[in-house]
């Protein structure tokens, strides 16, 4: 099953052996090609995190189309990247640092699977990039249940403003021992702060790089 999971791998350019490995996958509407990705990426190489790409079959299908359309329902995505994560542990090896997350509806996915990937020993760790806590203007749909006894250890990287999820409202919400925050300053779901705030995108993405490198050190 594993041969048809499209996976694009870019690895450190000093030539050493990388500190860890990440698969990411995307949000509901952007690709892997994406602004957010293309500033990210590099700077996850520079800390010596190789970093594969990965995109679920429908947005693989909007590239092939140019038609736009919404995601399937999270749980048909589940054996593809149970594919991906297999794959990618296959190539790397057993003993390689491995974690798996990605923006948005990806870090949602991976999150939901991370325990089964954790127990199987397929995994090391989670980071999520912008949590989709509830959906904007609708705090009451909470997006929480599995997050509250989540045994993996997790990253979650979230902008200040998030309307999916912003410090005020994450600081009520229960959620599991094993999980750290990484506040980015006046970020909103992109991690972008308001002009007047003294911050800028790239330097948000950058505070989130190093949060990254330091997590994959870490855990």
């Amino acid at each position: 099953m594993g041969e048809r999971v499209d996976l694009t791998t870019e690895r450190p350019a000093s030539g050493q052996e990388p500190i860890a490995h990440i698969l990411l996958t995307h949000g509901a509407s952007q690709p892997m090609s994406s602004r957010f990705f293309e500033t990210l990426v590099p700077m996850l190489l520079e800390r010596g995190i190789a970093v594969t790409r990965f995109e679920f079959a429908y947005m693989q299908k909007i590239r092939e189309t140019g038609k736009r359309r919404p995601p399937p329902k999270i749980e048909t995505m589940f054996p593809e990247l149970r594919e991906a994560v297999a794959k990618l542990r296959g190539e790397i090896g057993a003993e390689a640092k491995l974690l798996i997350g990605g923006k948005s509806m990806g870090g949602r996915i991976a999150s939901m699977m991370a325990d089964e990937f954790l127990e199987a020993g397929q995994i090391n760790g989670l980071v999520c990039l912008g949590y989709p806590f509830h959906p904007p203007k609708k705090p009451e749909s909470l997006r929480t249940a599995h997050l509250a006894d989540l045994k993996t250890p997790t990253l979650i990287c979230q902008g200040e403003r998030d309307p999916f999820g912003g410090r005020e409202d994450v600081a009520g919400y229960d959620l599991s021992d094993a999980i750290g925050l990484h506040w980015v300053d006046d970020g909103d779901h992109d991690f972008g702060p308001r002009g007047r705030s003294g911050f800028t995108r790239k330097g948000n993405i950058e505070a989130v790089a190093a949060a990254m490198g330091a997590f994959a050190e870490g855990v």
